[in-house]
């Protein structure tokens, strides 16, 4: 009891002071990755998966504001972007498990300009004119230890009659064997798991709070890579685990009329941890570098964490007091771990997800996670339903100090449900809903 009181504690302090209400995961974060919407990370996931406890589930989503319309050419992974989930299982802010995936296109005929040539009825229907491979594969401290596939990704939902019974025509989730176990893999288009009101940018819900109740991502798909791992092939000798997911790109690429072409090693661009971090806690000419950076050489940025330019602008935007600096409570949350729940022993200062992998998954999580006593939620690991707006919200209005609120952005869960089994985040929405279309629909 006392370690649950004392991370709803700490926990306040995060959201009160440390975030502002409303904004979306990681969107468009930086100013160069917002120019490159395939290598854009908008959010990663990692909790215990609820259905299998003796394995993990990490979820990396891509290319935000997909429109579900967006043909001929509909979204794709890059075929020159190297996919990362990073794991460090020892504290020191290295990864020491990799998993990397890369992805080829396939144009059955160039002839025409149609995605498909006529409904697709399973993954690799002869009809889906342009489709994706991958290939998975598990280096521990440099080594190669596993590859698997190639494997096919999910066609993207183009619309009621080019993909009929979308998601009961081949779930795209391939088994493969992980160290000590069967994994899971599955790659391709899903829902954009993120539910908010995005107004917020509209002089903060339009300057008095009435622009609210209506999911902004509502609608809108992403490309989603998910794992389900064994926790043996995870841990060391402590069950805490650190996650983070990057994004890389060749040094040069080089164009002609009408091809590219890339060379050279390997460059990080994009990285994805805590939920969050790059938008409100790096300032504006460090994200890029902060997006190329390694959590083991995390220096330059932990100044920004403990003393950081939210609480400034709370107070003069709100009243709410500025915190003494230097916040080692923003420290632990995205730095460490919190002590006695997600912080593993002889920890080193680097941003990232942590997840404690013997916390099981409870059978009714709570939308409003450790302020409705949920520790199972972010920030340790963070799952699909946990609502990171309200939570925010009303603990900037001071719920965990006395005041009665029941402050909100009136959007309390995604759009559509979520899956109950692997890959768990939702099936994508079709190019043929017209609701999407209707800029008045009909009430």
């Amino acid at each position: 009891m006392r370690r649950s009181l004392y991370f709803l504690t700490l926990f306040a302090l995060l959201v009160a002071y440390a975030v502002m209400p409303g904004r979306a995961s990681s969107h468009r974060e930086a100013p160069l990755i917002s120019g490159d919407p395939q290598a854009d990370s908008t959010d990663l996931f990692a909790f215990v998966s609820p259905d299998a406890p003796d394995t993990v589930t990490l979820i990396a989503s891509y290319i935000p504001f997909e429109n579900p319309q967006g043909g001929p050419n509909f979204y794709k992974f890059g075929d020159n972007v190297l996919y990362e989930f990073k794991i460090d299982n020892t504290g020191d802010g290295v990864e020491d498990i990799t998993y990397q995936l890369r992805f080829t296109t396939q144009t059955r005929n160039g002839g025409t300009f149609l995605y498909n040539t006529g409904p697709i009825q399973a993954i690799d229907d002869p009809n889906r004119n342009v489709l994706q491979s991958y290939t998975l594969t598990r280096i521990e401290n440099g080594r190669t230890v596993l590859v698997s596939g190639p494997m096919l990704t999910t066609p993207d939902n183009v619309g009621f009659a080019s993909t009929p019974n979308y998601g009961g025509n081949g779930s795209g989730v391939y088994e493969y064997n992980d160290v000590g176990g069967k994994g899971r893999v599955f790659a391709g288009q899903t829902d954009d798991a993120f539910f908010l009101d995005l107004r917020v940018f509209d002089l903060l819900y339009g300057a008095n709070l009435s622009e609210v109740g209506v999911d902004s991502l509502a609608g809108f798909n992403v490309h989603s890579i998910a794992l389900q791992v064994p926790k043996a092939a995870l841990r060391a000798s402590s069950p805490i685990i650190g996650v983070w997911a990057t994004a890389s790109r060749p040094t040069t690429t080089t164009r002609q009329a009408g091809s590219e072409t890339s060379t050279g090693a390997f460059v990080q661009i994009s990285r994805m941890g805590n939920p969050l971090f790059n938008e409100l806690i790096v300032p504006l000419g460090m994200k890029d570098r902060w997006s190329a950076a390694s959590p083991a050489n995390e220096a330059p940025f932990i100044p920004s964490v403990l003393n950081p330019e939210v609480p400034k602008l709370l107070q003069l935007i709100y009243g709410i007091p500025e915190p003494a600096t230097p916040r080692n409570d923003l420290a632990q949350v995205f730095l460490t771990g919190v002590p006695g729940l997600n912080q593993p022993p002889g920890v080193t200062m680097a941003e990232m997800i942590r997840l404690n992998t013997d916390v099981l998954p409870t059978a009714r999580p709570a939308r409003l996670g450790a302020l409705a006593g949920d520790i199972q939620g972010y920030p340790n690991g963070r799952r699909l339903t946990d609502d990171v707006t309200d939570i925010t919200e009303q603990a900037a209005a001071g719920i965990l100090l006395g005041v009665k609120t029941t402050l909100g952005d009136g959007v309390d869960q995604n759009d559509v449900p979520f899956r109950t089994t692997f890959p768990y985040i939702a099936l994508p929405h079709s190019g043929g809903n017209p609701w999407k279309l209707n800029p008045r629909p009909a009430q």
